[in-house]
């Protein structure tokens, strides 16, 4: 007998034989439902691998997210000066041509004008950068952007709780306040 005849055979010996009859058992019992149970089973665990491979592949795409930008972010903290510092070198240039001008010349107006063009300079190289000086003599104190160094007696009366000098200046950069300005206040 060859094994297609076996299986016909045992097929229609399983047809005849009412393998459900049982005196307890509803007769719309079937034997195929621990089979669909267990298809049932073996699709959820699939669905659920297929759900635990997406989360690891999702882990790991953020994992390496993360790592990439902070790499990206050492990488600009460490250069987030280099803007400045580039265009400092003209006026370091300009300090070092400066000082051999100042040793080698004596005449006194020309050293100053010298010195001045390179103050200048660092001036208006720092305000293209977002840098503004604060103004504040003769301006109320203000504790968010003013620290009193010391306060002394007001030489006129609607000068007093006013600043009456600044020791150091308080600057911005991009509006935003970089250094307090360290002041003398009026009492």
């Amino acid at each position: 007998m060859t094994q297609d005849e076996k299986v016909v055979q045992q097929n229609a010996e399983n047809e005849q034989i009412d393998i459900n009859t049982d005196e307890n058992a509803a007769g719309s019992s079937k034997l195929n439902e621990p089979l669909a149970e267990e298809s049932e089973l073996e699709k959820l665990q699939l669905e659920l691998q297929e759900q635990k491979d997406k989360y690891l592949r999702l882990m790991a795409e953020f994992d390496n997210f993360r790592r990439r930008t902070a790499k990206e972010r050492l990488d600009l903290i460490q250069t987030a000066g280099k803007d400045v510092i580039v265009s400092l070198l003209d006026v370091l240039d300009d300090c070092d041509r400066a000082e051999k001008q100042l040793n080698s010349n004596v005449d006194i107006a020309l050293q100053k004008e010298g010195v001045q063009i390179v103050f200048n300079k660092i001036r208006s190289t720092l305000y293209g950068k977002g840098v503004k000086a604060m103004e504040s003599i003769h301006t109320e104190f203000d504790v968010e952007k003013h620290e009193a160094i010391t306060e002394i007696p007001a030489p006129k009366p609607h000068l007093k709780g006013k600043i009456l000098d600044e020791v150091m200046k308080g600057y911005y950069l991009n509006d935003k306040l970089i250094r307090f300005a360290k002041v003398v206040v009026g009492n």
